[in-house]
């Protein structure tokens, strides 16, 4: 139980770590990429303005635009590197500029264009250049501006900013991995005691109570049995019930996942459990229907498995309705082995009951004295269904009946 609170504490830490740096650095990027555009955008339009030629004081001639306002460097125009194609009505390309770059020839300019005329684009990105179509009464004028400098600061960030959130996120893990240790502390050693207090008390208590039991042996011989006698013997039955479920929870905390695990008969263990309560079903005028598909085989440890079914079944027992149904059924379906243990019921609400599984809940504190519960028996069943990885929930689907299910 302290591992697993550790391992979500860790767990909730670290995604929590990782949510917040995913968004982080998301949104830097993505602000980072849309600067980039919007620069590469703004020199666009100067060139667009300026009839396909970058102004040499870095301002649009006649009435052209620079995208989101703003002033260019004076050294924009000897570092803005572009090229620009003119693509004719007939589709054929007819002028072609690359003296502002040295890194595209004539042909693949031209290449260009007619690939992006074919496709009918206006604007994007063409590898690592930035273009916008702009009709002309000729035809229409292709401008590509290089952005490759822009794009591998962004790409070198990009890369960066991740490697640098890994490595935050490992030292991270490396320090709530120790110090989760010490946050826990506390509890694991308050649970140390609860689980010592448990074991300690339910042995404490098994000697008064034999000697009650013994007491009660003597009066009945020197005297007569009587009603009072009968409730000792019944009170004595039922905390020593009550300790040997004490101790069996202690013991399933102390050896959770150090079980012994081996491959055994599930049917069997279940129609051999579920079956000896067949008499005390019928005694209270209830029916029990079992009903278990063969030759289904389980790696686990079969001997609190079958308490696990005792559980369910004698507790479906216990509080089933006056002349009710029980129903066991097993089956396996896609690999997954299915318990069922179903009762009827009255007064119950609809939807999940997973709240039956705490220690020592009751729902009814007058049928639970009525028939000897402790409230802790389903606690048992979710006990061993958690060392055996088992997933087990309780519902009721209709109000009148309360289902629970284990799957394997």
């Amino acid at each position: 139980m302290i591992k697993s609170l550790r391992r979500k504490f860790i767990a909730i830490a670290m995604c929590s770590l990782i949510g917040v740096l995913v968004l982080t650095v998301g949104f830097i990027n993505t602000f980072s990429y849309i600067d980039v555009v919007n620069k590469a955008d703004s020199r666009l339009s100067l060139i667009e303005g300026n009839n396909g030629t970058f102004p040499k004081n870095g301002q649009p001639h006649k009435d052209g635009g620079m995208r989101g306002g703003g002033k260019m460097s004076p050294e924009a125009p000897f570092e803005t590197r572009y090229f620009t194609v003119t693509i004719g009505e007939s589709g054929n390309v007819t002028t072609v500029d690359t003296g502002k770059i040295a890194a595209i020839t004539t042909s693949e300019a031209s290449e260009y264009a007619a690939d992006l005329y074919a496709k009918n684009s206006d604007s994007g990105f063409y590898g690592n250049y930035r273009y916008k179509a702009v009709p002309k009464s000729n035809g229409t004028l292709y401008i590509f501006l290089d952005c490759s400098r822009e794009l591998s600061s962004f790409w070198s960030f990009l890369v960066i900013s991740i490697l640098i959130s890994i490595a935050g996120i490992l030292v991270v893990f490396a320090l709530v991995l120790i110090f989760s240790k010490i946050a826990v502390k506390p509890f694991a050693e308050s649970y140390e005691k609860q689980k010592r207090f448990i074991t300690d008390a339910s042995h404490e208590i098994k000697t008064p109570l034999t000697i009650i039991e013994a007491n009660t042996e003597v009066l009945e011989m020197t005297g007569a049995e009587s009603e009072w006698t009968q409730s000792i013997r019944n009170q004595i039955k039922r905390l020593s019930s009550l300790t040997q479920k004490l101790v069996f929870l202690a013991r399933m905390d102390e050896n959770q996942g150090k079980l012994e695990m081996t491959e055994f008969s599930l049917s069997d263990a279940v129609l051999e459990t579920a079956d000896s309560f067949s008499t005390v079903a019928m005694n209270s005028g209830k029916t029990l229907d079992i009903n278990v598909q063969n030759g289904i085989l389980l790696r686990g440890n079969e001997m609190t498995i079958r308490e696990l079914v005792s559980v369910l079944v004698d507790n479906a027992v216990k509080y089933s309705t006056e002349n009710g149904n029980i129903s066991v059924s097993l089956v396996e379906e896609s690999g997954h082995k299915k318990l069922t243990v179903k009762n009827s019921t009255t007064s119950l609400e609809k939807g999940n009951h997973d709240i039956l599984f705490e220690r020592f809940y009751r729902s009814d504190s007058s049928r639970n004295s009525e028939t000897g519960g402790s409230g802790i028996g389903l606690s048992i069943a979710k006990a061993v269904a958690t060392a055996h990885k088992a997933k087990i929930h309780a519902k009721s689907p209709d109000g009148n009946s309360l289902e629970i299910t284990v799957v394997f």
